[in-house]
């Protein structure tokens, strides 16, 4: 492990990425502050880390502020419900963030905010997406999240607080195990598992950008390290694939079939269309470890599955 440098908090470290952000940064030698709404910390968080259960809309007298870095990645996600659930949206998602910057712009030594947000925020296209691209909010999940974006930029104008903004597209993978990936990847794999169908609208041909979440941490990190990075947006770079693409690469690893379905109404209305983003700005900041490939890591999934399959079969 490296020698202690820099200290962090954050909010929200029982979710996907905030779990692996404190498992990440705890090897780098960060000093890592843990906080959620949970009572118990995920199991994957290690017991060296300090944990402590909190609200995002209510007291902070306990949160450790005096940190180099903030991560603020509490919060609520969602598309449909968010139309049904507008007021718990807003409250945890923008009033959430607003009580933290509240409490750090009166701070002498402001620690740097860093906050996630999302492929929502923009107005999909056929064209890879720089950060300067039009913006567009179907739900209000989406709203919430340029809220949050608008509110970091006024604080640091008013207050002289430092944040970095990081647009994420679609996570994958898992530093822990293999039993879990997130989102899209993760239900098109447990589809395949099941020995069900991976079902897409339309013809799949919407891209999207993967990245496995070691390489999100990694993005992250070396990126907010770097002053020249202050008060910016960047997108997580990865690699993109049309929606059928990515199918076909489970459902070729699980021979499983894929199925074409018109669209849903609804779900047609708030798609954001292709959202592949343009990595560019990230990229001419920092190295990003190209280790992880989507192609080796499916490959890898399905041959863990088969090993922890035998062994269990062994010790029957």
């Amino acid at each position: 492990m490296e020698k202690q440098k820099y200290s962090c908090t954050i909010l929200g470290a029982n979710g996907y990425i905030g779990r692996h952000l404190a498992y990440y940064l705890n090897r780098k030698g960060f000093m890592v502050y843990a906080y959620d709404i949970h009572s118990e910390r995920n199991p994957y968080i290690s017991s060296e880390i300090q944990y402590q259960q909190f609200d995002i809309c209510n007291s902070y007298n306990h949160v450790k502020f005096d940190v180099d870095y903030l991560f603020v990645f509490s919060g609520i996600t969602g598309t449909k419900n968010g139309f049904d659930q507008y007021r718990q949206f807003v409250e945890v998602n923008e009033i959430g963030l607003l009580n933290v910057l509240s409490k750090v712009k009166d701070m002498e030594k402001k620690p740097k905010v860093i906050f996630p947000s999302t492929r929502l925020v923009y107005k999909g296209m056929d064209n890879p997406l720089s950060e300067d691209a039009e913006v567009e909010a179907k739900t209000i999940y989406a709203a919430n999240k340029l809220a949050c974006e608008h509110y970091l930029k006024m604080y640091a104008n008013c207050f002289g607080l430092t944040y970095n903004i990081y647009r994420i597209c679609v996570p994958y993978g898992n530093l822990f195990d293999y039993d879990f990936s997130y989102g899209t990847v993760g239900a098109f794999l447990s589809r395949a598992k099941s020995g069900g169908t991976i079902t897409l609208y339309g013809d799949g041909g919407i891209k999207r950008t993967l990245t496995h979440v070691m390489s999100v941490c990694q993005q992250i990190t070396d990126s907010m390290l770097l002053p020249v990075g202050n008060n910016c947006t960047f997108n997580i770079t990865g690699e993109s694939f049309s929606l059928k693409e990515l199918a076909e690469k489970i459902a070729a690893i699980y021979n499983t079939p894929v199925s074409f379905v018109p669209w849903n109404e609804m779900d047609r209305r708030i798609e954001s269309g292709s959202t592949e983003f343009d990595g560019r700005k990230i990229e001419c900041l920092i190295r990003v470890d190209d280790k992880w490939k989507f192609d080796e890591w499916i490959k890898e999934v399905k041959n863990q599955e088969f090993i922890n399959h035998t062994t269990s079969s062994r010790m029957q």
